[in-house]
């Protein structure tokens, strides 16, 4: 592979290009902005490792072997008052049936977690991974779709619905034309995109 040789502002912004170029359709290679030093406390990870960290704590979450909760206690006693230290930004619909830190069976302060209805990708969503990837170091962005999403199944049935909440079908729909009707499918194509 060749080397590229990128000032400082550069190499930021491509960082940010391939962090979140599945999350934020590469919208970052047209945008300008500054951005603060990276915090210095952030843990050395790669993004492997931090994908995998993400996997082994979804599989103790699975098995029933969670860990976080000792966990959480002891971090609180520590300075997560003062500083956070992420090492794995998600963006995560709102259902409350999707408790991001026990599902992936991680301690207060690990995950910088961003979440919307229906996982719908907004300039807020990708300002907030922005900073989770630029300012505090995080090594992976994830987008975690979940089984019987409300957002999708009422983007999928395109019924009236009350309040705001059809402010988010046009976001949806790309997944619900890629997958058709059927729930599962729809959830994961709305991820992948």
């Amino acid at each position: 592979m060749p080397r590229i040789e990128l000032d400082q502002q550069q190499a930021r912004r491509r960082f940010l290009q391939i962090g979140l170029a599945g999350g934020a359709f590469g919208l970052l290679n047209r945008l300008e902005f500054a951005i603060p030093a990276q915090a210095s406390a952030q843990i050395n990870l790669n993004p492997d490792t931090a994908l995998t960290q993400l996997i082994d704590g979804n599989k103790r979450f699975i098995s029933g072997r969670i860990t976080a909760p000792e966990q959480n206690l002891a971090t609180l006693r520590r300075s997560v008052v003062d500083k956070q230290e992420p090492f794995a930004a998600v963006l995560s619909c709102a259902d409350s049936r999707v408790p991001v830190e026990l599902v992936f069976d991680q301690s207060i302060g690990r995950i910088f977690v961003t979440r919307l209805a229906g996982n719908v990708v907004t300039p807020e969503i990708i300002g907030s991974l922005e900073y989770g990837a630029a300012v505090l170091g995080t090594k992976v962005i994830l987008v975690l779709g979940h089984s019987n999403c409300g957002a999708v199944k009422a983007t999928i049935q395109g019924e009236e619905v009350p309040g705001q909440i059809s402010a988010l079908f046009p976001h949806i729909q790309p997944a619900v034309l890629q997958a058709g009707s059927d729930l599962a499918a729809a959830t994961k194509a709305n991820a992948r995109i």
